[in-house]
């Protein structure tokens, strides 16, 4: 949003790792450079959650706070009802946009089907609220920074008749000091590649219980691709549409003269 603007916009930020999360810290302190910034984030973990939405039990809110001092509100719902419980009524008047992450791990490709954190930024898009999902390209201890500086500056590059359409935005970010990172691509979703494993164990009773796991997935680092951006060290900011629908199979499908 440029800054010539009379007031800072209203953010709502949120994430998937927990609000007491490093990556959900380092954007509250860069976000508040450029905008009033509302913290609502779920207790716990709720990574690889996927869109999912609490409706047969209630949801708790309780106030949190950050390592810095900010008082945020911790709800015990998913990311996606994070986002939904602030514009039903718990945020006095509606964000200008919503800000989920910085999530630990890239979210590209087909992981945005998975993903709590994208999953946030959609249920804003829904509410006609533009929404900003932000990871960083690594499973290990990180510095957020980088990422978080990033965001912010994106958010005052982005026009008020752009936020007003609304956008669903999947930006990731390499896992390198800034200086190191070599710019910014705009780019479509790649392919990942999973290598999921079942894993079969005995509880003290003898049970049998599984686990899925597996090697960490890997992708097919093509140019244009969110995936080969980071490759090639550059943030990926790929632009994302709700609507699902196989426009190239229409006219397949058509051709099966289907009837009753």
């Amino acid at each position: 949003m440029p800054q010539n603007q009379s007031s800072k916009p209203l953010i709502l930020l949120t994430n998937d790792d927990g609000f007491d999360s490093p990556g959900l810290l380092a954007l509250n302190q860069a976000l508040r450079e450029v905008g009033e910034v509302v913290v609502i984030a779920p207790e716990h973990n709720w990574s690889a959650a996927g869109h999912s939405k609490t409706m047969h039990k209630p949801l708790r809110v309780r106030r949190g706070v950050l390592t810095d001092g900010t008082e945020v509100q911790v709800t015990s719902g998913s990311p996606s009802d994070c986002v939904a419980l602030a514009l039903l009524g718990l945020l006095e008047r509606k964000p200008d946009l919503v800000v989920s992450g910085i999530n630990l791990g890239a979210n590209v490709s087909h992981d945005l089907t998975y993903s709590g954190t994208v999953a946030a930024a959609m249920e804003a898009t829904i509410a006609g609220i533009t929404g900003i999902a932000v990871s960083l390209d690594t499973f290990e201890v990180a510095i957020y920074e980088p990422a978080a500086r990033f965001v912010a500056r994106l958010i005052t590059q982005i026009p008020r008749e752009a936020l007003d359409m609304p956008l669903l935005l999947n930006v990731n970010v390499p896992a390198l000091p800034a200086e190191q990172i070599k710019g910014v691509q705009v780019t479509r979703l790649g392919h990942r590649l999973y290598r999921d494993a079942l894993v079969e164990r005995l509880d003290p009773r003898g049970r049998t219980y599984y686990w899925i796991g597996g090697e960490p997935p890997e992708g097919v680092p093509e140019e244009g691709t969110d995936i080969g951006a980071l490759a090639e060290g550059y943030v990926s900011i790929t632009p994302v549409l709700l609507d699902l629908t196989d426009s190239r199979r229409l006219e397949l499908l058509r051709s099966w003269n289907l009837h009753l």
